[in-house]
């Protein structure tokens, strides 16, 4: 049963300011997105795309960005390249009262220009 979809989209280059800016990254992203995001040619880009995932994310939820913080949102990519979202924190505590048995859905795109991500809760 789905529980939530959401979607954001962001522009790449508000994040230019924040890439030049350590503690905009610090405030935002935890330390696995931070490695895998400093380490590629397009680092806004990527950020975009995390960001817009944890909008995405409190979208799904049906609270916004509030009542959690949003390192505790994060997106890995498993060894075949496909993120995946996972929550911790005060996050993993509200989509606990959500459901039971969370799966969550995310897909990240970005052009130049603009990233934006899609994010789908369901329950087992």
């Amino acid at each position: 049963m789905i529980i939530g979809i959401g979607v954001d989209i962001t522009k790449v280059s508000r994040f230019e300011k924040w890439v030049s800016r350590q503690e905009m990254i610090d405030r935002f992203f935890n330390e696995n997105e931070k490695k895998s995001c400093s380490s590629v040619v397009s680092a806004c880009e990527h950020y975009a795309a995390r960001f817009a995932a944890k909008e995405a994310f409190g979208k799904a939820m049906g609270t916004g960005i509030f009542g959690f913080d949003l390192k505790d949102v994060y997106v890995q990519n498993a060894p075949s390249g496909q993120p995946e979202l996972f929550v911790q924190g005060k996050a993993l505590e509200l989509l606990k009262n959500k459901c039971e048995k969370p799966i969550i859905h995310v897909s990240l795109s970005h052009e130049k220009e603009y990233a934006t991500a899609f994010v789908v809760i369901e329950t087992r």
